[in-house]
């Protein structure tokens, strides 16, 4: 399932993706980018991988274990997704967003085809290895969010995430709040202020 809002006005030319979290749907962070960005094209894609009933977008060995060949394989087909709705909307300004697994498969889509985003939201974001450097990154701007007692997205996996951006000569923006994989209302407002 794919949730698709076209553009009212004209006037906004960004695509703005947005990607579940395990167990979430297209619908979980759509209406919210439809408030945060009105006249922008969104597009949510849903998951199709099932773990036990919950929703994600590629599969997993254990928690933090990924299943690195089917990563590979889902991420070519997302990018061919994403490259597919760019073609569709003729937009010149893309942007993702996306949560926990959402912001697992988007950082892994932008690693492999950094020309596709302008600009990266990736909350509480997992990616626990070390990603080969990207060059096709420089400028793009990022915002990574996280809480400092995530069970699920330890800090430091977070913080390392960041600082390879960084070295990839990214615009990154980080935002922490002292909870866990939770959104609290000052990552909402985190994530509206790179939005807008």
């Amino acid at each position: 399932m794919t949730y698709d809002a076209k553009r009212t006005d004209g006037t906004d030319h960004r695509l703005v993706l947005t990607f579940h979290g395990t167990g979430g749907t297209a619908a979980q962070f759509h209406g919210a980018a439809e408030a945060m960005l009105p006249g922008a094209h969104i597009v949510s894609p849903e998951g199709d991988v099932s773990e036990n009933g919950a929703q994600r977008f590629f599969r997993r060995k254990a928690e933090g274990v990924y299943d690195m060949d089917d990563l590979a394989q889902r991420t070519a087909a997302m990018a061919a997704f994403v490259e597919g709705e760019i073609a569709r909307t003729g937009s010149t300004h893309v942007t993702g967003i996306g949560y926990s697994n959402g912001a697992n498969i988007l950082a892994s889509v932008a690693m492999v085809k950094p020309d596709l985003f302008d600009a990266l939201a990736l909350m509480h974001p997992l990616i626990p290895w070390v990603p080969e450097p990207q060059p096709g990154l420089a400028m793009t701007r990022v915002l990574i969010t996280g809480g400092k007692q995530d069970p699920i997205c330890p800090p430091e996996l977070t913080e390392a995430l960041a600082a390879w951006f960084v070295a990839q000569k990214a615009d990154v923006t980080t935002a922490w709040h002292p909870g866990g994989h939770e959104i609290p209302q000052s990552e909402v407002g985190a994530l509206t202020e790179f939005l807008v």
